[in-house]
């Protein structure tokens, strides 16, 4: 959807306020909310999806036959007057990786999205000018692809060293709501902005037809919770890693972080396992614990033998980690160099499989076009992720079993014209699946799956 006038006119008025809070870093805001006017809402709704859960009272964006301007006039009176009631969140349980364990995920209301996300737009104006190169997850202009290229690239300069991967347990389920008001202190006092923003963290949840009303957390799914978890972690990790810790290393070191997935990387060993000692202590000061399963230092220097499977004068083997859903590995590249390389990790991939498998079961009686458009949307999808540099071997793995249980649910369709393998192939000469490509390359312009 492309912009209009008005939104021009938003884009306009946010890189002023923006312009404003570079001037103005050590500055407390007081006022914000004036710039949440009709037009600005009128925004957030070109910009909030019309197709997303539904919340508690069941609308969707086109349900209310009220006209659009004056529900959102109505929505701009009651936020400035501080009348608006922020309703509870749908709670939902998704399953988490693995398909044992579930996380909730909150469905607001329609109309509280709209209002969230111009609160956000007007936030993000301001914090955009204080966040840290570190930090990537839902931030305007960056991507998940844009933090995996940063980090393999240092990794690389670097020549690798220890690799410090941290998860924190339940983070959006532990955010300290006092912790959160001190940060937002810092740079935004607006009365009206700041009381909106206490009345979504009071909202509660409904869960069972009960409404719960969590002291602490922030609802995964809300349209400001990003931003909130981004201010939190900016304050409790990124600014003390880079201004207090870094400093008193021996060596270099470098912190990468998309929401709560943390990487930090240290030269030395010695350094890297000071910081695997003051990091779990500094979050449980805001009351965050630490995964100890998933929480682990490694290391990972270039090899410097020709095989590169031992380190020579008593340096441990390289190892991998995960990180975004990719392995991270030292390889010899085809003019034998080392380099970091960047697979599918095989938990994602035998999930998606899953995922795959489930989906042609459920599907296997549609017409074969559909069944065909299904998976090749599917495919982009995941070449749209996972297409990296140095990947393609495991983007071809992942096609090959695709057309495997494809072909394994076409035969079990019907006892009387069972599908066979010449069969099949004839079909995927007529409607072929989409090749694997590499989509984010390290050396190219990025192509479309």
């Amino acid at each position: 959807m492309g912009e209009t006038p008005s939104s021009q006119t938003v884009s306009t008025r946010l890189q002023r306020r923006a312009e404003r809070a570079r001037q103005m870093p050590e500055v407390a805001l007081t006022t914000v909310a004036h710039h949440i006017d009709i037009e600005m809402l009128r925004e957030a709704y070109r910009r909030t999806r019309k197709d997303g859960a539904v919340g508690v009272d069941g609308q969707t964006a086109d349900e209310d036959a009220e006209p659009l301007g004056a529900r959102l006039t109505s929505l701009l009176a009651r936020f400035e007057a501080g009348t608006y009631v922020a309703p509870p969140v749908r709670r939902v349980m998704i399953p988490k990786a693995g398909g044992r364990a579930t996380r909730p995920i909150g469905s607001p209301t329609f109309e509280d999205k709209v209002l969230q996300r111009a609160v956000a737009m007007v936030l993000d104006a301001v914090y955009e000018q204080d966040f840290r190169r570190c930090s990537y997850g839902f931030r305007p202009g960056r991507s998940a692809h844009q933090a995996l290229q940063d980090l393999q690239r240092r990794l690389m300069t670097m020549g690798g060293g220890w690799v410090y991967e941290v998860d924190i347990r339940g983070f959006f389920d532990t955010l300290n709501h006092g912790d959160l008001r001190r940060c937002l202190d810092r740079r935004v006092r607006d009365g009206v902005l700041r009381r909106t923003i206490d009345k979504w963290l009071k909202a509660g949840v409904l869960d069972g037809g009960q409404v719960i009303h969590p002291e602490m957390g922030t609802p995964q799914g809300g349209v400001l919770s990003p931003l909130l978890a981004n201010l939190y972690l900016h304050e409790v990790l990124d600014v003390w890693c880079e201004d207090v810790v870094t400093p008193r290393l021996q060596g270099a070191a470098f912190l990468i972080r998309y929401a709560d997935d943390i990487i930090i990387v240290c030269g030395r060993e010695d350094d890297a396992r000071y910081v695997a000692t003051v990091v779990p202590e500094r979050f449980g000061l805001y009351a965050l614990t630490l995964h100890p399963e998933k929480t682990r230092l490694h290391p990972f220097r270039r090899p410097r033998t020709r095989a590169g499977l031992t380190g020579t004068m008593g340096e441990p083997k390289p190892g991998s980690f995960d990180f975004l859903g990719l392995t991270h590995n030292w390889r010899r590249s085809r003019r034998g160099w080392w380099v970091v390389g960047q697979r599918t990790a095989k938990g994602r991939l035998s999930r998606a499989l899953m995922r795959v498998n489930d989906w042609c079961r459920a599907h296997r009686h549609e017409e074969l076009a559909v069944q065909q458009h299904g998976l090749s949307l599917k495919l982009r999808g995941h070449y749209g992720y996972y297409g990296v540099t140095g990947n393609l071997a495991a983007l071809k793995r992942f096609s090959y079993e695709v057309q495997r249980r494809w072909y394994k649910w076409l035969r079990r369709r019907s006892q009387r014209t069972r599908m066979t393998w010449d069969r099949f192939h004839r079909l995927l000469q007529r409607d072929p699946l989409p090749r694997p490509i590499v989509v984010h390359s390290l050396y190219r312009r990025p192509a479309n799956p």
